[in-house]
């Protein structure tokens, strides 16, 4: 075959791009992450504009030790299984040297297992339940948001300031809602042992029988409500419980219904004056916040929603702990995160090396209606720090092998 000077030269050029592919893909580091994205769009899609922003401010900045992240998403199915299946499949087929991600609590602690028993890190982003981090708490796991027992604790200096004797519970049946109805019960209780509970409503994901529910509480006659639904749960039960009167006159408590993800759907029909956990994104003025709400609000022409922060953070903590790490091996990258500091939209917090629990607190307020849309007032910030016990009680909630 007759090699002309042209053929050569491309030749040459097909070998150098043949031999660049691995170098290039070498200098990349590998995130496996997985979510809820089909189940739960109105929280997982804005989380997943949080961590995309977050992996582009940090790839246009070298990337980490001049080595870009790459992200490779995976939907997990909202089933323990299957997260399970797609986790092994990050593993074994894309090469991904730490794992992060999932939403609901039974996922997170499916996908937090499958990290200790292959001894891979995962960092769980939204999962709440407290066995995360402490009672099946391992090595290789860490959790950012605030946990059951943290938002509980959170709330409750309201919950008693109110002075209420009976109170009727409703929840989701599963890990997060059981998890959090205990822990409250125990609070309380230990703080007002003449607290009754009137009525437990403990509902199925995602199929709530609202009008039963919210009669059942009103026949139940409590003096204050504590409410731990989400998502369309919430929407369906709050227009239930205004149009028979479940919360007319009832101090009503509800962790998670202050976030933009929940307010936003139920518009004017939004209760005022319960006690929530939550994200006024339009009205936290610190610097650190407008920075994050100005990159936000630039990149996608939309307001932050909480999970936005948290996927932002989720990436950020990643970055920082690769940055300390040096290393993708996971012991490495275990040792980073204890103790790790991540500056963030809320400010700054770090991750326990007790727990592997992150300090990043919430914001409690009251929710309210303005401008026929949800929000909330009179808000403050709890850090996270604050709420959580220490090293001595640790000790006691965590396996020994965990750490």
């Amino acid at each position: 075959m007759k090699v002309t000077r042209r053929s050569f030269g491309v030749v040459l050029v097909a070998g150098a791009r043949a031999l660049a592919g691995p170098a290039i893909a070498q200098q990349t580091l590998k995130i496996g992450e997985l979510c809820s994205y089909k189940a739960f769009p109105a929280f997982t899609e804005p989380y997943k504009k949080g961590w995309q922003m977050a992996l582009d401010e940090i790839n246009a900045k070298g990337g980490v030790d001049g080595k870009h992240l790459e992200v490779i998403s995976r939907d997990d199915g909202a089933n323990p299984g299957e997260a399970v299946r797609v986790a092994e499949e990050l593993v074994t087929r894309e090469g991904v040297t730490v794992l992060a991600g999932t939403f609901l609590s039974n996922i997170g602690l499916a996908v937090a297992n499958f990290a200790g028993q292959k001894k891979i890190f995962f960092l769980g982003a939204e999962p709440l339940t407290d066995k995360m981090t402490w009672s099946e708490g391992n090595k290789y796991t860490f959790r950012l948001r605030a946990s059951t027992y943290m938002q509980i604790a959170m709330i409750m200096p309201d919950a008693l300031a109110a002075r209420k004797k009976r109170w009727a519970l409703v929840y989701p049946n599963f890990e997060y809602g059981q998890a959090a109805s205990q822990n409250f019960k125990d609070f309380i209780k230990k703080a007002q042992p003449d607290v009754e509970i009137v009525t437990e409503q403990a509902t199925p994901v995602g199929k709530i029988d609202a009008g039963a529910v919210a009669q059942a509480i009103d026949d139940a006659k409590p003096d204050a409500i504590l409410s731990l639904e989400f998502g369309t749960d919430l929407l369906k039960f709050v227009r239930e419980g205004n149009t028979r009167g479940t919360f007319k006159n009832r101090f009503v408590v509800n962790l998670l219904a202050g976030e933009p993800e929940y307010l936003d759907p139920m518009k004017d029909e939004a209760p005022t004056g319960w006690v929530v956990t939550g994200y006024p994104w339009d009205k936290i003025h610190t610097p650190a916040h407008k920075a994050f709400l100005d990159a936000y609000q630039k990149k996608y022409s939309d307001y932050p929603r909480l999970g936005s922060v948290v996927g932002y953070l989720t990436m950020k903590s990643l970055a920082a702990g690769l940055a300390k790490a040096r290393s993708t091996e996971p012991d490495a990258v275990v040792a980073a995160f204890k103790g790790l500091a991540v500056d963030g939209p809320f400010g700054p917090f770090e991750y326990r090396a007790s727990d592997h629990q992150a300090t990043m607190g919430c914001y409690v307020g009251k929710t309210a209606v303005e401008n026929g849309r949800g929000t909330m007032v009179d808000f403050k910030y709890v850090d996270g720090a604050s709420v959580l016990p220490g090293p001595a009680e640790v000790a006691k909630l965590r396996p020994a092998s965990a750490n």
